[in-house]
């Protein structure tokens, strides 16, 4: 098999912004993924799903 030049793809996390505002949710909604630092330097902003609220909010990558 041919070697890999370099392992651009790495994993990240992503964590709902609105249920971090609010304390009384039953917890906080993550989703683990992976994107190539090479084409997307820049954090990664999603709309997932976050089952404590019931709808979809914005999810933004944390280190």
């Amino acid at each position: 098999m041919a070697k890999k030049k370099g392992v651009a793809r790495t994993v990240i996390h992503l964590e709902c912004t609105e249920s971090r505002q609010l304390d009384d949710v039953g917890g906080i909604s993550r989703y683990s993924t992976t994107k190539n630092k090479k084409n997307t330097p820049a954090r990664l902003e999603l709309m997932k799903y976050n089952k404590y609220l019931r709808r979809y909010t914005l999810h933004k990558e944390v280190k």
